[in-house]
Parts: C-alpha cells; sequence; structure tokens
C-alpha cells in the first residue's frame, strides 16, 4: 500500500501543471530589465506587442540542464519566429548578472532574457513552480499584438516549447491574414 501511495504521489509531481491564464485573456503588462548579448536594458512588453506578437517563455533557473536546453532552442529558431513577425522573451527569478553571462552563453545573443527577481511577473502570469515556489515553472505564452493571450503550453520537459509556440504563431497569422 505504501508503494501505491508513493507512486500516486510521484506520478502527481511528475505530471506537467497548468497554467492558470488561459487563451483569450488579457497578458498583463511589465516593464523589467533584461539582458541581450550581455547589455542591460529596460524591456517592456507593450512596446514589444506595438511591433508584433511575443513568445514569452517562464524557465526555473539559468544554466540548469533543462533551461539550457530551451534557450538552445528558442536561439536555433530566432530565424523561424522572426519570418512570423514575432519576438521572444525568456524569464526567471534570475538576477540581471547572471541573465548576462545567460544571455551570451546559452540565448546566443539571440532573444533577451529578463530578471525577475520578486516574481512579479511570474505572479501574475501564474508561472510559479508548485512543487518549488522560489521558481518559475516552463510556462510558454504566445500573445497577439491586441495583449491578448492566443496560446499557453505548460511543461517542465523544455522539448515541445519551440515547437508549440512556433505553430500557435503559424495558426493565429493564418487567422490574422484572413481577417
Amino acid at each position: 500500500m505504501k508503494k501505491i501511495i508513493a507512486l500516486i504521489l510521484l506520478a502527481s509531481i511528475a505530471l506537467p501543471a497548468y497554467s492558470a491564464l488561459n487563451t483569450g485573456t488579457k497578458a498583463p503588462n511589465f516593464v523589467t530589465q533584461a539582458s541581450l548579448g550581455g547589455k542591460v536594458f529596460t524591456y517592456s512588453l507593450a512596446e514589444k506587442l506595438k511591433k508584433g506578437p511575443v513568445v514569452l517563455y517562464f524557465y526555473p533557473a539559468a544554466f540548469t540542464p533543462g533551461c539550457t536546453i530551451e534557450a538552445h532552442n528558442f536561439a536555433d529558431a530566432i530565424e523561424k519566429y522572426r519570418a512570423l513577425g514575432a519576438t521572444v522573451i525568456g524569464v526567471s527569478h534570475d538576477d540581471i548578472e547572471k541573465l548576462n553571462k545567460f544571455s551570451v552563453s546559452e540565448c546566443r545573443s539571440k532573444f533577451p532574457v529578463a530578471a525577475d527577481p520578486d516574481q512579479s511577473i511570474m505572479k501574475s502570469y501564474d508561472a510559479i513552480l508548485a512543487a518549488k515556489p522560489e521558481y518559475a515553472n516552463r510556462t510558454s505564452y504566445v500573445i497577439a499584438p491586441s495583449g491578448e493571450i492566443i496560446y499557453t503550453y505548460t511543461d517542465l520537459h523544455p522539448d515541445q516549447h519551440v515547437e508549440n509556440t512556433l505553430e500557435a504563431l503559424r495558426k493565429w497569422g493564418k487567422e490574422h491574414k484572413t481577417n
């Protein structure tokens, strides 16, 4: 019986948690420090949305194995995002000094990563990792220029975040062109 309870608990921890911000919800605006290529600047979601859709992804911590894989995946796909008129930003609880290094080495200076040391952005997007609330959950959002969330995906495994957000952008682009 103890083994069964342990297996159930383990399975519940391994299952992905889903974000509470649903598609159709207005994305909370934020302004924060970010780093691109090791250079700090002020990032404003509202300003970026004026230029096109934004892929906002939350990740637990810079330089951890899954977060490194995910950063590489986004960096490798950045031209595909640009071709769809979208920009990408990653957000974690890490401080800006750590992100300066991460933006160069793991993001390959291709897209910015933003600091959220007080977790205000993570909380506003319901992207807190339940098992370890000091970290962000691995959650990706696609936000239309109107500020509407058009796609959300939560999974601690980094493998599908890039392909899923690209597909959501392609679908939105097709629907947007016909309207």
